[in-house]
């Protein structure tokens, strides 16, 4: 048990970041009904489950709701990578301290990194006046973190590989929906700026 777990923390780190309640709950689940032994055993817990499962319930409701989502995202911004650390801490009780710390470091960054690209997608798409691109966007994130935590656990480099991949794919779509809505700022100013001219004048 050591530096092997990296990709597994890392993997973790990220679907922490996306949502944390989720990841813990997905890790308790494989751990205790799977019988998959690398799973930390404080996941396991059954008070732990029942905590997990009903802020993942509320978590469902809130992160679909524009606006209110991202309001969530700001209050989460310490939660999520605080869990990814503690997933990292947890993944090897027993190594050195140098290689706890380093796993630690590492599932808090990934969950940083995933969340603050999460917040900045949810803050875009809510500027679409319809819910519907809202809800989509939260059930395929709740997709991808119980698909990504679960291959975590069973087949930690795929695992890594899609959550890398996902984590590329949020920043493009960041840098090119946040160009896109600074296009459309700019020309809705100037239509404003046009209209009180002609109002100006006439």
């Amino acid at each position: 048990m050591g530096m092997e777990l990296l990709p597994a923390v890392l993997a973790s780190g990220w679907a922490s970041g996306v949502n944390a309640y989720l990841c813990v709950l997905m890790l308790g689940l494989v751990g205790r009904f799977a019988g998959v032994e690398e799973v930390p055993e404080a996941f396991t817990r059954t008070d732990v489950l029942i905590v997990a499962g009903v802020l993942y319930l509320l978590e469902f409701v809130t992160d679909k709701i524009p606006y209110v989502d991202s309001l969530w995202d700001a209050v989460s911004t310490a939660i999520r990578p605080t869990v990814g650390v503690v997933i990292g801490l947890l993944a090897a009780p027993d190594a050195p301290e140098l290689t706890q710390a380093i796993l630690a470091a590492s599932g808090g960054a990934a969950a940083l990194i995933s969340h603050l690209v999460k917040g900045g997608l949810r803050l875009i798409v809510n500027t679409s006046p319809e819910p519907v691109t809202n809800v989509g966007v939260s059930v395929g994130e709740d997709v991808a973190v119980a698909g990504v935590t679960t291959a975590a656990v069973l087949a930690p480099e795929v695992a890594l590989a899609v959550a890398a991949a996902l984590l590329m794919l949020g920043i493009v779509l960041l840098v090119l929906l946040w160009a896109k809505v600074r296009r459309g700022y700019r020309r809705y100013r100037a239509w404003r700026e046009k209209r009180a001219a002609a109002a100006a004048a006439g």
